[in-house]
């Protein structure tokens, strides 16, 4: 019974780097708008708001393909 289902960590998995991705996306906006951390450039806010789109729309579905079950 102590038997982990690997779904299960992998659902987890990619619903962490989806929300990770979101988090991202939402630093990146606040730095790009000197809300927080106004010593940093607004270039920095960008890339990291780039990343956390990419982190957020496409490293899931990447993860969904690499893991599919086979047929």
């Amino acid at each position: 019974m102590s038997d982990r289902d690997p779904a299960a960590a992998r659902f987890a998995a990619i619903n962490a780097v989806r929300l990770g991705g979101v988090a991202a996306v939402i630093v990146g906006m606040l730095v790009s708008t000197h809300r927080i951390l106004p010593a940093l450039p607004t270039w920095a806010g960008y890339i990291l708001l780039i990343a956390g789109l990419v982190g957020a729309l496409v490293l899931p579905a990447i993860l969904v393909r690499k893991w599919r079950t086979p047929r």
